[in-house]
């Protein structure tokens, strides 16, 4: 990788001296033209790079993965609960993808040392991804830990300034994936109580989700409505529906029905349970040919007076 990125230094030197002594100066916008261009193949050159490479993993970790299963199976004849086992298993899956993560960004990092690429380029937005979507794994499963143990710290909170917060940190993301995120305005008068933390994540992974999985060039809308008991959460996106099956499956831990198969599986399964740990469900539904919509239906609060 570091051989890539130093003869890409190699080709912008070399396009320099070939004009020098062609007697072509190159003006300030053309050579940030150069960079940025070397800048977005370096960005690709990482990114493809870090892929196979995890594919290589992922294959060898297929393999891996069948004799746990094997070894899983042999412990529950030895009389290991399941719930230990799954617990050994979420903790493996999420350092697999943690380090997934954790290599795009050093390979990018070690790019952006070499001195040939800005700091502000593609390079750059493939470690700040790269970092984020650590972050975002590490808050997700901090937030499972804090619901397995039973751990909350319920208030109650403005719909709206929820949302709010909720949008600016997904917008990277949406971004990222070259998707347009729609937000419907929220009542002020809207206030839930829950665990917010918790909240967050499972909200940030369903957006995530349908950023995943919905096209380039396309919406995702977080749109909320409510009755005078309800706030109903919607998350739709433009995936061209849900594959076939039964919906609720996709609620299952380690359930991956789509083709694109990067993550743990764990999702929607935490999801779920982070909802109903707040008193609230989540369903989906599916829109054949367009999209699908995933709901998070939550008992509505009583305004605080002012």
């Amino acid at each position: 990788m570091s051989q890539v990125v130093h003869d890409y230094g190699d080709v912008c030197q070399s396009v320099t001296e070939l004009a020098i002594e062609k007697q072509t100066p190159i003006n300030a916008d053309d050579f940030r033209t150069l960079n940025a261009c070397l800048d977005d193949a370096i960005a690709v050159a990482v990114t493809e790079f870090a892929r196979e490479r995890d594919q290589g993993f992922n294959d060898g970790e297929a393999i891996l993965r069948q004799g746990a299963l094997d070894r899983a199976a042999a412990r529950r004849q030895s009389g290991i609960d399941d719930e230990t086992i799954r617990g050994s298993e979420r903790l493996a899956f999420f350092a697999h993808e943690l380090r997934n993560l954790l290599n795009a960004a050093g390979l990018a990092f070690e790019a952006l040392k070499t001195g040939n690429v800005g700091i502000g380029g593609s390079t750059s937005g493939v470690l700040g991804r790269s970092l984020a979507g650590a972050g975002d794994l590490i808050s997700r499963t901090l937030a499972e830990v804090r619901l397995t143990e039973n751990i909350q710290h319920r208030e109650r909170f403005p719909v709206s300034e929820f949302v709010s917060e909720l949008e600016a940190n997904a917008a990277l993301a949406a971004g990222a994936a070259r998707v347009t995120l729609h937000v419907t305005p929220v009542a002020d008068d809207l206030v839930i109580e829950g665990d917010r933390q918790v909240l967050t994540a499972v909200i940030m992974n369903l957006l995530q989700n349908a950023f995943k999985f919905t096209g380039r060039d396309t919406t995702v809308t977080l749109r909320v409505e409510a009755t005078a008991e309800r706030v109903l959460i919607d998350i739709q996106d433009e995936c061209g529906g849900l594959p076939p099956g039964n919906v609720e499956d996709l609620f299952r831990p380690f359930e991956q029905r789509g083709l694109n198969r990067k993550g743990l599986g764990l999702g929607l399964a935490f999801s779920r349970w982070g909802v109903e740990a707040n008193h609230g469900t989540l369903t989906a539904r599916s829109l054949p040919g367009r999209g699908c919509i995933f709901t998070i239906d939550l008992p509505r609060a009583l305004a605080t007076p002012a």
